[in-house]
């Protein structure tokens, strides 16, 4: 359960990171035709499951190196990396640093702030630019100063890894089993790394997994079509927060597993995504997250995995992003609502019945 309680560890760190809730929806299991499992990463300290990987990373270093060595985290992000590294840092009483592209709105730079930030830098019109400015003229100015890789280091994905060992206890705690399937996005591909890393230890290495992204944002997909890495020219979707480039080469070996299946939705059903989940369970998540909630509505998961009957138990990854806001919701459902033309009639699901206007 998520808690105000500050964890500590072995060491007596804090844990920069909670235990959070993990509920069977029935609104998404009737959507889906089978039961749906919600992992609510969007209830960590820093509104995402970068807050699992980035705590773990800083931590690890504290505890290889304590006091009285001082350490600054320096972090390169549009986004929920930056306000994972300051808000674990600030739990563990560190100054941050985070490095942002001009493009970066001002309502992240504020979040970031808010959450405690030394500083807030702006340089260069994409991620990969901010992250070589930081690299290579910041921190060579700062003796104390630590990198903190956004999505591509081990302890990155171990932190995330903590997630598959949390859902097969709370499963145990439901008597629910082990799931047919476990849904989530990727960008940089840490997250996907970390899931893959936690079946495996803990034993569900047959669990199929399906790997999201959008349309303009797929840098996984096209590496798996073409058999290697690959960099996309640029980022056109409206998942800001799933633009990487290319992804980290431990995503692209664990994407050749059998139980790996790498999905692209158009931004359109990402959108759709985010107002039909704010419908049905009362939260708020960005675009980058609505692509995962997506195969829940009018039989994509059916289509994708055809073997899941009614019994079949499916998580879903609610990876969370501060990306949003009401404003930004109501624009796309204005722009995309023309996809609302495609749902199902079941009025036994509360989005459906919205969506209708009945």
């Amino acid at each position: 359960m998520t808690t105000t309680t500050v964890q500590r560890g072995r060491h007596g760190l804090p844990i920069p990171w909670v235990e959070t809730p993990l509920i069977e929806s029935a609104a998404l299991s009737k959507a889906a035709g089978c039961r749906i499992f919600l992992k609510l990463e969007n209830l960590q300290p820093s509104g995402s499951f970068k807050s699992r990987g980035i705590g773990n990373y800083q931590r690890t270093h504290l505890e290889a190196h304590p006091p009285p060595s001082k350490s600054h985290f320096y972090c390169s992000s549009g986004g929920n990396a930056g306000l994972a590294c300051v808000t674990s840092a600030s739990l563990l009483g560190c100054p941050s640093t985070i490095v942002v592209p001009r493009t970066t709105s001002e309502y992240i730079i504020a979040k970031i702030r808010a959450a405690g930030a030394s500083d807030v830098i702006q340089h260069g019109d994409s991620w990969k630019e901010a992250d070589t400015h930081l690299r290579e003229r910041i921190l060579a100015e700062d003796p104390d100063g630590v990198y903190v890789p956004p999505f591509d280091a081990e302890m990155v994905w171990e932190g995330h890894s903590t997630l598959v060992t949390e859902v097969k206890h709370q499963m145990e705690q439901k008597r629910a089993g082990t799931p047919d399937a476990i849904v989530c996005s990727v960008g940089g591909g840490g997250l996907f790394s970390g899931i893959m890393m936690g079946l495996e230890r803990e034993g569900w290495g047959n669990v199929q997994v399906l790997a999201m992204e959008t349309d303009g944002a797929q840098s996984l997909n096209e590496s798996v079509k073409a058999g290697k890495l690959v960099s996309l020219d640029e980022i056109t979707s409206i998942a800001k927060t799933l633009g990487a480039k290319r992804v980290c080469e431990k995503a692209f070996e664990m994407s050749k597993k059998d139980t790996v299946k790498s999905v692209v939705l158009s931004d359109a059903e990402a959108a759709m995504g985010c107002w039909r989940f704010a419908d049905d369970e009362r939260m708020l998540v960005e675009p980058a997250c609505g692509v995962s909630l997506a195969v829940c509505y009018d039989g994509r998961l059916k289509k994708l995995l055809p073997q899941l009957r009614q019994e079949s138990k499916v998580v879903i990854v609610v990876c969370g992003g501060v990306g949003i806001t009401l404003e930004l919701l109501m624009g796309w459902k204005q722009e995309y609502g023309w996809i609302e033309q495609q749902t199902t009639n079941d009025r036994q699901v509360p989005s459906t019945v919205t969506a209708r206007g009945d």
